[in-house]
């Protein structure tokens, strides 16, 4: 993937799946950022039915455009959170329900913003340099979780309602996958 940076705003491509060009810029602040990527991600996605391949490309742009530390999703298979598309370090392939963030996100079917990883009674700490963290359910047409998207920053308290507000966005267009 190419990425372009303009300092003074974007251009849509002309391409229909976007497949080579993500437009950002890096002095945007993050809710500017998040309203640039967000018809890039819908235009990104458009088209597409795979839910892995969406998530995927979702998850690359999130990376590209924030530089979080961590960026990942993880899909509901035989009763676990199992792994999915990611960029970063290496991560924890299953998760049980109820455990850690993402389990907790699974068992109350809600997004959680944790500002101190260390402070969230039972984390699981798949990277020490992970300080603070933001977890989003993706729900089936029944609405029961099928994935969630988990995102970590290492600094504390990087995540907040902004991000949630975009965040869900994203996450409602990888649930048309399903």
């Amino acid at each position: 993937m190419k990425i372009s940076r303009y300092p003074d705003g974007f251009k849509l491509p002309n391409s229909p799946n976007m497949a080579e060009d993500l437009i950002i810029d890096k002095q945007l602040d993050r809710e500017s950022a998040y309203q640039q990527l967000l018809p890039q991600i819908k235009a990104l996605l458009d088209g597409e039915t795979d839910l892995i391949a969406n998530c995927a490309n979702a998850v690359a742009a999130l990376k590209e455009t924030f530089d979080f530390f961590w960026v990942g999703v993880y899909f509901l298979k035989e009763n676990q959170l199992v792994l999915g598309p990611f960029q970063g370090p290496i991560a924890c392939t299953r998760i049980d329900f109820g455990k850690g963030v993402c389990g907790k996100v699974w068992e109350q079917n809600r997004t959680l913003i944790v500002e101190d990883v260390e402070q969230f009674p039972g984390h699981i700490a798949c990277s020490a340099l992970s300080k603070s963290e933001i977890v989003l359910p993706g729900r089936n047409k029944s609405g029961d979780v099928a994935f969630v998207l988990d995102i970590d920053s290492d600094r504390l308290a990087d995540f907040n309602e902004t991000d949630e507000q975009y965040l869900s966005q994203i996450v409602a267009l990888l649930e048309k996958s399903l």
